[in-house]
């Protein structure tokens, strides 16, 4: 099996009537459009279908040959895991900007005094709170961080496709891979997710 048989008929509907929305997608499949996202995500990703805003969907080259995506939901996030950067939660909101563009990440991970998760904050979050604030380098970076329980997170064994899953329905860059403890081990981010399915189609992952 190549696709599911969901992203078959995606793919003939797209054929049929591109360009087309993703809303009239899921009324001919008579599904409802958030039934299709992580489908749609999947087509783009690996380029058999593309989107343009305002426009649609349509097919990108019809002559292409994929591989199983079975063998592709196989690999778990170990696999594919990077590593992620970790702050202290005292940390000012100056010093967490200046080492996440040290380090060129989008997104750094706040751990407590034992090392185990205890929050997030981003980019966005960093600017917010830079807005209007006159001494950064005095505002702890726990002011702008989300807090855990509310951060969704990844287990080494977990299977990759969870894991895009779990990034596109959150609407997130990056989430943290946690061992038993508690204790940020990893990343998977975005760009982790397009890296896998680019070395899949090339036999790099093993």
């Amino acid at each position: 099996m190549k696709l599911t048989e969901r992203q078959t008929d995606i793919i003939n509907i797209v054929k049929q009537k591109e360009p087309i929305s993703s809303r009239n997608i899921a009324d001919k499949l008579g599904v409802s459009k958030a039934a299709i996202r992580t489908d749609l995500s999947v087509l783009t990703v690996l380029k058999i279908l593309e989107a343009k805003p305002n426009v649609g969907y349509y097919v990108s080259n019809e002559d292409l040959t994929y591989k199983s995506l079975d063998d592709l939901k196989n690999i778990i996030v170990s696999q594919i895991m990077v590593d992620a950067v970790t702050i202290k939660e005292d940390t000012s909101i100056y010093n967490t900007v200046v080492e996440m563009f040290v380090v060129d990440v989008g997104t750094v991970f706040i751990v407590d005094q034992e090392d185990k998760l205890y929050g997030v904050v981003s980019r966005k979050d960093l600017l917010k709170m830079s807005i209007g604030k006159s001494d950064l380098k005095k505002t702890p970076v726990s002011l702008a961080m989300t807090r855990m329980p509310n951060i969704i997170t990844l287990t080494p064994e977990e299977k990759f496709y969870r894991a895009a899953e779990k990034i596109y329905d959150n609407k997130v860059d990056s989430l943290p891979v946690i061992n038993k403890n508690n204790k940020v081990i990893a990343k998977v981010s975005k760009t982790t997710i397009i890296n896998t399915f680019v070395n899949f189609e090339r036999g790099g992952i093993k």
